[in-house]
């Protein structure tokens, strides 16, 4: 076992924002040479509902997001429910105590309550409440505000200095005031090593199979297998792969289908509702593969026994 393996959960609805503070975290430990790996669990709605991203970073390699939280970011109250009374000793909760009551935790278990409107001032965007607890969960962890700072002008500089300056200024005034309120974590990140790359799954889905030969790949957009759409949408011309998205899953399975019953190695991907509606295309699929074998010719030897 490694001697830093921690575990940050961020909980909150659908069109909260959850991604982008995920996408900081493993930005930040990966140019520190720390090994992440994120899982994100969300319902099939546009918005609401409970969606969970759990991010786990380590000083060895690591193969899942394991089973046990050390940190847990809340987004809303519902999480908070669902969530407090599974941590235990020496876990840590950072929630805006503006719109989230925490209720009965666990002895040992650390509330970081942070006042989202008095360190961002009134007017503020709602989602800054998502710097707020990256900030709070940097500072439990040791990590130089520095190093959150550099990621934070990665993160928003495409959309004006103005947004990279307000993030940086709240989170300044939040890691502040967590030094001075909050007990540090009983595990800290390890200092800088060489810095290491960021793979999402469905990046590495699409190389792989580019890899293996698909010249067709079709697709609706639905999380989450859209990154695999981009991908190849962005790669298709240079890669002599033919990407078409159509109106829906139905239309995408026959097509897929098609291609490959006249040669073409087609490939698609969908979620677990896409599927769904996938299923009459597959059914067909299969029949009519079944019949095909069926009523293949018998090659000439074969015939001339049986005829004998």
């Amino acid at each position: 076992m490694g001697s830093f393996d921690y575990v940050i959960s961020i909980g909150g609805a659908a069109g909260q924002g959850i991604a982008t503070p995920g996408n900081i975290l493993a930005r930040l430990f990966a140019r520190r040479g720390i090994h992440m790996y994120a899982y994100n669990a969300y319902q099939s709605i546009i918005r609401g509902g409970h969606s969970f991203l759990t991010v786990r970073c380590s000083d060895r390699e690591i193969r899942t997001h394991g089973d046990v939280i050390d940190l847990i970011i809340c987004l809303n109250q519902d999480t908070m429910d669902r969530h407090l009374e599974h941590l235990g000793p020496g876990t840590s909760v950072i929630f805006n105590s503006d719109t989230i009551k925490p209720g009965e935790a666990t002895e040992g278990v650390q509330l970081c309550p942070m006042a989202v409107g008095e360190l961002a001032g009134k007017g503020s965007n709602k989602l800054i409440q998502n710097t707020v607890s990256i900030a709070v969960a940097c500072q439990l962890l040791g990590v130089e505000f520095s190093a959150l700072e550099d990621v934070l002008d990665f993160q928003f500089s495409a959309k004006g200095e103005e947004l990279v300056a307000e993030n940086v200024r709240v989170a300044k005034a939040a890691y502040e005031h967590s030094a001075a309120n909050f007990q540090p974590a009983a595990q800290q990140a390890p200092q800088p090593s060489a810095p290491l790359a960021v793979w999402a799954g469905n990046q590495a889905f699409a190389m792989a199979s580019a890899s293996a030969g698909v010249k067709f790949y079709c697709a609706y957009p639905m999380s989450p297998s859209t990154g695999i759409l981009h991908w190849m949408a962005a790669n298709a011309r240079e890669l002599g792969i033919m990407v078409r998205q159509v109106e829906d899953e139905i239309s995408v399975i026959c097509m897929t289908v098609g291609a490959a019953h006249a040669g073409c190695r087609s490939m698609c991907a969908t979620s677990g509702g896409g599927f769904a509606l996938m299923t009459e295309g597959i059914g067909a699929a299969a029949m009519m593969g079944r019949q095909r074998a069926a009523c293949r010719p018998l090659h000439r030897g074969a015939h001339e026994d049986r005829a004998g």
